[in-house]
């Protein structure tokens, strides 16, 4: 299996913009900007690479948790997964520091010590946090 995207980039850092289309259309020709990345942190200027992986986190965890569950004869009726990417400036420049995951969620007949162990497997487990291994991924789950 492989998925792709394309970044576009035109000008320089501080004053250019580009463009982010995916392989499934869900982002076609979305623009992307140094103020969208660095300066608004309201989100409305446009996309960036941490919000995107943000997005690939917490959609990934989300999916391999309901895959746990269901195997555990648990389905949930909804996993509302949020993951946080930090950045800092550092140094050598700005660096990805952590993904932070929280959880919500709505799982009939399942007991907390059980749903707590299968949100873990499931944060240590799905593609997503083994590519962020060089971060810290953490995960703060409730049954809702």
């Amino acid at each position: 299996m492989k998925r792709h995207a394309t970044a576009i980039w035109n000008g320089a850092l501080g004053d250019g913009k580009g463009t982010i289309t995916t392989q499934s259309g869900a982002l076609d020709k979305h623009g992307y900007s140094f103020k969208a990345r660095f300066e608004d942190e309201s989100g409305k200027s446009g996309t960036n690479p941490e919000e995107l992986l943000a997005a690939a986190h917490s959609g990934c965890f989300a999916m391999q948790l309901s895959h746990f569950l269901a195997e555990n004869g648990t389905p949930a009726d909804e996993l509302k997964a949020r993951a946080v990417v930090t950045v800092e400036q550092e140094a050598g420049g700005f660096t990805v520091k952590s993904s932070a995951i929280t959880l919500e969620a709505k799982v009939p007949g399942i007991e907390d010590g059980k749903f707590q162990e299968l949100a873990k497997k499931a944060k240590e487990g799905c593609p997503i946090s083994k590519a962020l291994g060089a971060i810290e991924v953490t995960l703060d789950a409730a049954l809702v």
